[in-house]
């Protein structure tokens, strides 16, 4: 089998559930609006401000990783700032053949020159209709979704929450938690899991990145996520058999139920959760079958996009067109979006371009 390279992979129509808003940042855009709003940068270039990122990030320093969003989050306090910032995630998105996308940010962190939670809420999804509009004007059509993040440290998740309900209707698909999962476990906000439950709203919860079972185990049987972000460390409970790997209760219940894995490969070895790509957890999660999907998390600290991540895998793995299908499909099946809009694209836009592959 021939492999499948870089630019046949932009190509092909991919799904992206996890990706954060202030994760994804041009390097450019930032020395403007940082400029703007008088915000200091490491540097004002925006070729060496990138290496910057990227090298913080992969420093193995939490403290410089941190230091990272500081600069993304500082220059995403204005309307006009959210409102750009999403337009070109949607654009950049789209140009690299993303045909849906799941972005998530957290309201909370753009509030420091006066917005509320709704215009913050309002400047995005406005953005992120503007972005969609203009990549669909070059031919490069894509539909995104939004996700409101509450920070797992802090205690504004039930009114995040109540704010992802209010906004349910004009964009924002569902609800997250994120943040340091060591200290601060899931079961902290059950007020606003079982709000968004009554409401027969979606969430998903960072969980099984720095910490392990546990915080899978909570997130799922206490706080009832559809989805698990990240959730790599559920092989901790798959063992070495004689003929193939046997399964922990745990890992069981997760592959049985078919809940979503957000896997993000490179941010994951970036962050220890797993090696180093070729020994990452996804090719055994594949193997056997779990709901994998493949994701960029934050694509400036990783200096990455979704078919960088999927030529990773076709690199590590010898993957061809069929198991990136695979990966897409179970993606599309997992979104928030309503059943009929999920089939539309499986059927309408994802079998079609890859059938004309696999002929």
């Amino acid at each position: 089998m021939v492999a499948i390279g870089y630019e046949e992979i932009v190509r092909v129509p991919k799904a992206l559930l996890h990706d954060h808003l202030d994760g994804g940042l041009r390097p450019a855009t930032i020395v403007e609006l940082a400029g703007a709003v008088g915000h200091r940068l490491p540097t004002t270039d925006p070729e060496e401000l990138g290496r910057w990122f990227v090298e913080a990030a992969d420093s193995g320093s939490l403290e410089r990783y941190l230091e990272t969003f500081a600069h993304t989050v500082a220059v995403m306090q204005t309307v006009e700032g959210l409102r750009r910032v999403a337009a070109e995630c949607a654009l950049d998105l789209a140009t690299d053949g993303v045909v849906y996308a799941e972005v998530r940010f957290a309201p909370e962190q753009h509030l420091e020159r006066g917005l509320g939670l709704d215009d913050v809420v309002e400047a995005v999804l406005a953005g992120f209709a503007e972005g969609a509009a203009e990549a669909a004007a070059i031919g490069h059509p894509i539909r995104i979704g939004t996700l409101l993040t509450a920070m797992r440290h802090a205690a504004r998740s039930q009114e995040i929450a109540e704010l992802a309900v209010r906004h349910r209707d004009t964009g924002v698909v569902g609800f997250d938690i994120a943040g340091a999962e060591a200290g601060f476990p899931p079961t902290r906000h059950l007020d606003a899991f079982e709000y968004l439950q009554r409401e027969n709203f979606h969430f998903t919860i960072h969980a099984g990145e720095a910490f392990g079972l546990p915080s899978i185990w909570q997130a799922i049987q206490w706080c009832g996520a559809d989805r698990l972000g990240h959730g790599v460390r559920i092989v901790d409970d798959i063992t070495p058999g004689d003929a193939r790997p046997v399964l922990g209760r745990l890992a069981a219940y997760v592959r049985d139920k078919r809940i979503p894995l957000e896997l993000c490969p490179s941010s994951n070895v970036q962050t220890g959760a797993a090696p180093s790509i070729a020994e990452h957890p996804i090719g055994l999660l594949r193997d056997l079958r779990f709901r994998a999907t493949v994701n960029t998390d934050n694509r400036l600290m990783s200096g990455t996009s979704m078919s960088r991540e999927m030529a990773l895998l076709v690199e590590a793995f010898g993957y061809g067109y069929a198991e990136l299908q695979w990966f897409t499909i179970n993606a599309m099946k997992s979104a928030f979006i309503p059943f009929d809009e999920r089939l539309a694209i499986i059927n309408e836009v994802i079998k079609p371009a890859y059938a004309k592959l696999l002929s």
